[in-house]
């Protein structure tokens, strides 16, 4: 636990400059915190994390090249003693959950207010996890309508992900039944699959929505 009198130290990692300025901004004007780097990439926060030691890590999940997932990995990796909390304009629970198993502590959208952010830094500060009200609030609805785990990414299977992964690189269908030993009628049954489960009206939209994630599907 931070003692009252030394400030937590942060390190603010986001690929938009107004954003990275507008935090260390709101910030460094709360005697508590200090910001002591910012970062445009993940690679690069992942070095500054390696050198500066920051006690709080806040993670944009969106970066270009290494993604704040792969980054999150790292930093865990290499400064242990770094917290990492996950920031994204993504509401969907996925996106919360994956950051948290490669070592995130906490997760906040971009629609939190500043006092949940703060709220969020001291809690995993002090060791405890973090889920702003935005996506907890997502997770009950889910629950109360027993869509819990089962829509969306989460109700995608391994081949259909394996799928995505070869949509992704821009594979037609045969060729995709070619690397995977399939018929096409197989590839576009799985493609049907893929579009219903993730709500979506057509193969452009399919590669728009792949495109916009930031979730590995190569794995």
């Amino acid at each position: 636990m931070a003692e009252t009198n030394e400030k937590i130290t942060i390190l603010i990692a986001d690929d938009h400059t107004l954003v990275r300025e507008t935090w260390s901004f709101i910030l460094n004007t709360d005697p508590r915190f200090q910001v002591v780097a910012e970062s445009g990439s993940g690679e690069e926060a992942v070095e500054m994390a390696k050198n500066l030691r920051p006690n709080i890590v806040i993670m944009d999940i969106n970066l270009p090249g290494m993604n704040g997932i792969e980054a999150t990995q790292l930093i865990r990796k290499f400064s242990p003693g770094s917290k990492v909390l996950g920031v994204s304009l993504h509401t969907q629970p996925t996106y919360a959950r994956k950051m948290m198993q490669k070592g995130a502590m906490g997760y906040v959208t971009k629609n939190s207010s500043r006092e949940e952010m703060f709220k969020a830094i001291i809690e995993i500060t002090n060791g405890k996890k973090y889920i702003c009200d935005e996506i907890k609030n997502i997770l009950s609805e889910q629950v109360i309508s027993g869509e819990d785990q089962q829509t969306g990414l989460n109700s995608l299977s391994q081949r259909e992900i394996e799928i995505i992964s070869y949509i992704k690189k821009g594979h037609s269908s045969k060729e995709i039944a070619d690397a995977l030993n399939i018929s096409v009628k197989t590839v576009e049954v799985h493609r049907y699959n893929i579009l219903k489960k993730l709500n979506l009206k057509n193969a452009a939209a399919l590669v728009n929505y792949i495109n916009n994630s930031q979730l590995d599907f190569d794995n």
